[in-house]
C-alpha cells in the first residue's frame, strides 16, 4: 500500500485502542507507536543511498517486510516508548506488533508484493487483488473519523467496526480476484493479476512462450484483450545485465517479463505495469550507443 494508506491504518489503530481513561502520556505513546509501526517496514527506502549494483528493486519490500521481523520492530517501539515517554506497557508491544503485521500483510495483496518469508525464501509473494492505492479503504477510514466526531458511540467501537468493514472489503475483493485468476490459469503457462482502482476491476496478464496478453476484466462488462505483446525469449541478455544491473534485478523480481530486442533497444519490462504502450518498470540499453 502507499504511504498515506499506511498512515491512515496507524491512525485507525489509534482510534480503535485509544482509551480516555488512560493518561495523556500513554495515549501519546500509543499514537506514536501505531503510526510509527505502521510505517517502519518502509524504512528500506534509505537503501537507495548505498545501492550501487541496481539491487533496490529487491531490497524494497524485502527483509524489512518479513513476517519474521515483525516482533523485532514491535520490540523496538516498545523500548522507544519507554525511553521517550517513560511508558512501559506491554500493550504497546502487542499493538505495535499488530500495526507492523497489518503493514506487511496488506502489501501482499497488491501487485508489487513483498518478501514476506525472507530470509527463508526470496520469493516475492503477491496476490494482486487490491490496488496500491485503494480509495475504498480511504472512504471507510474517513467515514469512521467523521462519525466519531458527530456520534455518541464510543470511538473505539466506531474504529473497530471500520476495521471489520475494511477486512470484509479485502476478503470480498480478493475472493473475486482469485475467481478471475482461476478462469485464466489454465489458458496460459504463467498468469499474474493486478487490481484496478475501481472495485472488482482487474487486469489479467497471461504469458505462454513468447506471447503475453493483457486483459481487462470487470464485474459489469465482458473481458477485453487490451494488448497482445511478443517477448523476444531467445535474446542474449548477458550484455544487458552487465551494463544495466537493474535489469537483472527486475528479471529476478518480477513473476515474468517481456523481453525487447529490436534495432534500437535491448531490454525487458514488467507487463503488470504496462499502460499506453509502455511500462514504468522498463530497463534497457540502447544499441549502437
Amino acid at each position: 500500500m502507499d504511504t498515506i494508506t499506511h498512515t491512515l491504518f496507524g491512525l485507525s489503530l489509534y482510534g480503535a485502542f485509544k482509551n480516555e481513561k488512560e493518561t495523556k502520556r500513554y495515549n501519546r505513546a500509543l499514537l506514536v507507536s501505531t503510526i510509527g509501526a505502521s510505517q517502519i517496514p518502509d524504512i528500506d527506502i534509505v537503501s537507495r543511498v548505498w545501492d550501487t549494483e541496481g539491487l533496490y528493486q529487491m531490497w524494497h519490500r524485502g527483509i524489512t517486510h518479513s513476517v519474521f521481523l515483525t516482533p523485532l520492530w514491535a520490540l523496538t517501539f516498545f523500548f522507544l516508548m519507554w525511553i521517550f515517554f517513560r511508558v512501559k506497557d506491554r500493550r504497546l508491544f502487542y499493538i505495535s506488533w499488530l500495526a507492523v503485521l497489518i503493514h506487511d500483510t496488506s502489501d501482499l495483496f497488491n501487485a508489487w508484493g513483498t518478501g514476506y518469508l525472507e530470509p527463508f525464501s526470496n520469493t516475492r509473494i503477491t496476490f494482486g487483488t487490491i490496488p496500491i492505492v485503494d480509495f475504498v479503504l480511504w472512504i471507510i477510514i474517513l467515514a469512521a473519523f467523521v462519525i466519531s466526531k458527530r456520534s455518541t458511540l464510543p470511538t473505539q467501537k466506531i474504529f473497530r467496526l471500520a476495521w471489520l468493514a475494511m477486512g470484509l472489503h479485502v476478503i470480498i475483493q480478493s475472493v473475486y480476484g482469485f475467481y478471475i485468476y482461476s478462469q485464466y490459469d489454465g489458458n496460459y503457462e504463467e498468469v499474474a493479476l493486478s487490481a484496478g482502482f475501481v472495485p472488482f476491476n482487474f487486469t489479467v496478464i497471461g504469458k505462454s512462450e513468447e506471447i503475453v496478453d493483457i486483459i481487462d476484466t470487470s464485474f459489469i462488462k465482458e473481458d477485453q484483450i487490451l494488448y497482445h505483446l511478443r517477448s523476444s525469449e531467445g535474446a542474449d541478455l548477458d550484455l544487458l545485465f552487465e551494463k544495466r544491473p537493474e535489469a537483472k534485478t527486475l528479471y529476478q523480481w518480477a513473476p515474468f517479463v517481456v523481453v525487447v530486442d529490436d534495432e534500437n533497444y535491448l531490454g525487458l519490462y514488467d507487463p503488470r505495469f504496462y499502460r499506453e504502450g509502455q511500462s514504468f518498470l522498463f530497463e534497457y540499453i540502447e544499441k549502437g550507443g
